[in-house]
């Protein structure tokens, strides 16, 4: 297991969560910024595809093991958008406010019973001279709220409803969320295979 790991984003919330999944494994995780690493051109068609692109572009630029994962939000009643293109759902400009004022706008009079949706992750580790990567999934299901609830979290988490916790990801706490998550489940297995190849 290597002692530092570069994860292949700068999102500091993302970061935050990370570290706190990956806190047992007696490891640093550093975002790529602190190397002047850029972000990875996402032109992958599948949310593994994404995520092997984005850690291979930073193991390459620091030669250290990297990390990264793809996510998004999948929507039933959209056939699954906006999928892998999520984070850019309303534009190349595209902001948290925008995305979610466009995919509530996209879901105006749906009933709530076909507002179903899953957050959906997939982790990848790769060493800098390893062509295979190590890869793990996640998916968090629930519904899509017609307002904002909460002012915790990023992306879409407002509008993100879990059911059997009785509230939005963003209204839930660090610990809560992680629980929870596409992104705890897909890196808390990314962490138990790694374990396994020590």
């Amino acid at each position: 297991m290597p002692r530092q790991i570069v994860l292949a984003s700068s999102n500091p919330g993302k970061l935050t969560e990370i570290r706190a999944i990956l806190a047992d494994l007696d490891i640093i995780v550093m975002p790529q910024s602190d190397f002047g690493v850029r972000d990875a051109e996402e032109n992958g068609l599948t949310f593994a595809e994404n995520a092997e692109i984005k850690a291979r572009n930073t193991a390459a630029a620091t030669g250290l093991p990297a990390i990264a994962d793809d996510s998004g939000l999948v929507v039933d009643a959209l056939d699954g958008a906006p999928g892998v293109y999520s984070a850019r759902y309303s534009g190349p400009n595209a902001s948290d406010t925008t995305n979610i004022d466009k995919l509530l706008h996209e879901l105006c009079g749906v009933a709530a019973a076909q507002r179903g949706a899953a957050f959906r992750c997939v982790a990848c580790f790769v060493m800098p001279d390893d062509e295979e990567p190590v890869l793990a999934d996640g998916e968090w299901r629930g519904r899509i709220l017609e307002a904002r609830r909460g002012a915790g979290g990023f992306g879409y988490d407002p509008v993100f409803y879990d059911p059997t916790a009785g509230m939005s990801a963003a209204e839930m706490n660090a610990g809560q969320k992680n629980a929870r998550s596409h992104r705890g489940k897909a890196f808390r297995a990314l962490a138990d295979k790694l374990r396994a190849r020590r």
